[in-house]
């Protein structure tokens, strides 16, 4: 009986002794539930690039190790140039607990993406395209000014209403034609990240109606090549723009006899005087040759652009020409050529143009360039669903009355 008290009160002291060691503060030797491999809690940073920012300035202002700088940068040669940060492009980072990069975003433009990701010690870099997906739009407004104010406020409003005039840029002068009352239908994609509405497309139909007549355009591919047609599949570009630049008013029409501004002497005034702000981008009317480009006289800063058919067209009083803009280089329709200014005689920014045909000034507003020839048999009936199926789209539009783009695309974003 003795031994087996004795034995049980050993069994006791041998447990107590092993529970005393469990607890006792000595070397862990359990495998860790996180391995020195596993990825630590990260913080993430945002923001945008600043006016005179430097790679080395954005690890500064966001604490990183200094030691990353140079394997960032190591990363990214032949990538992208990292010495080229634009300002005002939005920018990400995920940073470590050492302070340590663990991965970089910087938005090059709206649809491409610098990408750095650590691997190990390393970093690996490639440029990345945004995959959107794309939704269809539409949406309806009054003009009561301008188009752009028609459209509300805001940067998105304002480069689709540049992309619809530039579509009717052959039918309709958006400064000069439009009248209070005039209507318009968009149906346009919208280009979403997830839920989040990131920019327009491309306009894929619409129509205008101007002072009662009707205009309507729809975007058909053929072979590759994007273009816009009316509705019996002829293309709506022709051999001249109705006006060699967006937006603006006449101030001097074409006339044979006007008195001068500056000379106070009446004669003829062989072109039209658009007015519009210093700076304002100039365009080729049409293709062609530049036949002169420099100073002439009264003309100040002119370039003279020869066309086909005998063609040519006068642009004067340019603050600046564009670079490469000289004698005997060929030119597209739309191209930039200068610069709204006030060299020459002039009493303030504008653009004077001329068109000429033969060498004889003939009134720009009367010339109607004729359209080339309608879509191919082959693409009818392709073009004509196509056409039925925008014209229910157009029908479904959304009124922007009391409302505006951004308040719409808010309640898109909802849905």
């Amino acid at each position: 009986m003795k031994r087996s008290h004795a034995a049980y009160g050993m069994m006791v002291l041998a447990v107590v002794v092993c529970l005393v060691f469990l607890a006792s503060p000595g070397r862990d030797t359990r495998k860790p539930v996180f391995g020195d491999d596993a990825p630590k809690n990260l913080r993430k940073v945002s923001g945008t690039v600043r006016k005179g920012d430097v790679l080395s300035r954005l690890f500064q202002r966001n604490n990183l190790h200094v030691a990353d700088l140079s394997r960032v940068k190591e990363a990214a040669d032949g990538v992208y140039d990292l010495g080229k940060l634009s300002s005002g492009r939005p920018y990400s980072m995920t940073i470590d607990t050492d302070d340590r990069l663990n991965s970089l975003t910087y938005w090059i433009d709206d649809d491409t993406y610098l990408s750095l990701s650590r691997d190990g010690e390393s970093l690996t870099a490639a440029i990345e395209k945004v995959e959107y997906d794309k939704r269809q739009l539409s949406f309806s407004g009054i003009i009561e000014d301008n188009l752009v104010a028609s459209l509300g406020p805001g940067r998105d409003a304002v480069l689709l209403a540049l992309d619809l005039s530039d579509i009717f840029a052959w039918d309709i002068d958006f400064n000069t034609d439009l009248r209070k009352g005039d209507t318009f239908r968009i149906v346009v994609e919208g280009l979403f990240s997830g839920n989040t509405f990131r920019k327009f497309g491309d306009i894929l139909s619409a129509e205008f109606i101007n002072d009662g007549q009707r205009y309507l355009a729809y975007r058909y591919d053929v072979k590759g090549h994007a273009g816009y047609y009316d509705v019996e599949g002829r293309p709506l570009k022709r051999a001249f723009l109705k006006a060699p630049l967006n937006f603006r008013r006449i101030s001097s029409y074409y006339s044979g006899r006007r008195l001068h501004p500056i000379l106070k002497v009446y004669r003829p005034h062989k072109g039209i005087d658009y007015v519009a702000a210093a700076g304002t981008p100039v365009s080729a009317l049409g293709d062609g040759v530049v036949h002169f480009a420099g100073c002439r006289g009264g003309y100040g800063r002119l370039v003279i652009i020869r066309h086909r058919n005998g063609y040519s067209t006068w642009y004067g009083h340019l603050s600046r020409i564009t670079k490469g803009i000289r004698s005997g280089s060929r030119v597209a329709q739309g191209d930039i050529i200068g610069r709204v200014g006030s060299t020459g005689l002039a009493t303030g920014p504008h653009l004077h143009f001329e068109m000429r045909v033969a060498g004889r000034a003939v009134n720009p507003l009367a010339i109607r360039s004729v359209r080339a020839e309608p879509l191919g048999a082959g693409h009818r009936t392709r073009f004509r669903k196509y056409v039925a199926s925008m014209e229910r789209r157009l029908a479904e539009a959304m009124p922007l009355t009391g409302t505006s783009i951004p308040s719409m695309l808010a309640s898109v974003e909802r849905e």
